[in-house]
């Protein structure tokens, strides 16, 4: 008899949600279970939520009716966070998903963390990172449903090859900390920008694949990487790409496609600082080029 799986609420803030990504969000989310409480809020009086009234019956999903209790700013966050508590105890879900970009919800991501319910979160680019790190994953929208296309140097040719073990849907920090984003309707471009601090970084537009450039001046992403592939690293320094991704799952919220690369091995080639082996094949290992440097060589007879 095949084990249970584990049970998904997912919980949609329409009023900062775009209707049209509803049905890769529900893709994306079934990959861990079975959400089988769906929910979007929002004032549905509104001429602005007219999208998603049409996926509501398309997508079961079930529309809870919150009025704006005082002008120019919504209850829906307030509602979602009373919904998300009163089901957490009562229904006991494994999971939550949580649609929105509005950082109001991160005290309630991590107090549904501790709790023991991990938070899959899914949000626009401009999503503040408080929020967006709380999550046990999170995924940009923009990165969603479509493949990502070469931008800059990296324009006409193909950086790495295809590799066989993907990684879970899980998001990335700031993806260049010397880049930030116009966010203008349709042709928003990357633009850069002074330094900033790193913690205040912008996320890099997600459908753009970040070039080698980029992601070597990325300290904190291969801090990440190298730190993962050191802790799960055998003798000679190789790790499986697997238990790679899920070293950095565990650790913080990640996901490669945030960088425009489909899979985890994808984005440490792209780097250029690792080797990898046994590439397209479920036996995909990773090496740290600093580590493969300092393997002592075999002494001649």
């Amino acid at each position: 008899m095949p084990e249970p799986q584990p049970r998904i609420a997912l919980l949609i803030d329409a009023d900062n949600a775009p209707a049209e990504k509803i049905d890769e969000i529900l893709t994306e989310l079934s990959t861990f279970g079975v959400i089988d409480i769906r929910r979007a809020y929002g004032n549905w009086t509104k001429h602005s939520l007219s999208g998603w009234q049409r996926k509501l019956l398309d997508f079961a999903l079930r529309p809870m009716q919150q009025f704006d209790y005082s002008k120019h700013k919504n209850a829906t966050d307030m509602a979602m966070t009373v919904d998300a508590m009163e089901l957490l105890y009562t229904e006991k879900p494994d999971a939550f998903g949580i649609v929105s970009s509005d950082a109001d919800f991160t005290p309630l991501v991590m107090h549904l963390r501790s709790k023991g319910a991990a938070v899959y979160g899914f949000g626009m680019a401009q999503t503040p990172q408080p929020f967006v790190n709380a999550c046990s994953r999170f995924l940009y929208l923009e990165a969603l449903g479509e493949d990502a296309p070469v931008h800059g140097a990296e324009a006409g040719q193909e950086a790495v090859h295809d590799a066989g073990q993907a990684v879970p849907p899980v998001a990335a920090p700031a993806a260049a900390q010397a880049s930030s984003v116009a966010r203008n309707g349709a042709d928003r471009e990357r633009m850069p920008v002074a330094e900033e601090p790193q913690a205040e970084a912008v996320p890099a537009r997600p459908c753009l694949r970040v070039p080698t450039q980029e992601l070597r001046q990325d300290t904190r992403l291969l801090n990440l990487l190298r730190s993962a592939v050191n802790a799960t690293q055998d003798e000679s320094g190789w790790a499986h790409v697997g238990a790679v991704g899920a070293q950095i799952g565990n650790k913080a919220s990640f996901d490669a496609r945030n960088y425009g690369y489909a899979t985890l091995s994808k984005l440490l080639a792209a780097t250029q600082a690792f080797e990898l082996r046994d590439e397209g094949t479920s036996r995909v290992a990773v090496r740290d080029k600093r580590a493969a440097k300092a393997q002592p060589r075999p002494q001649g007879n």
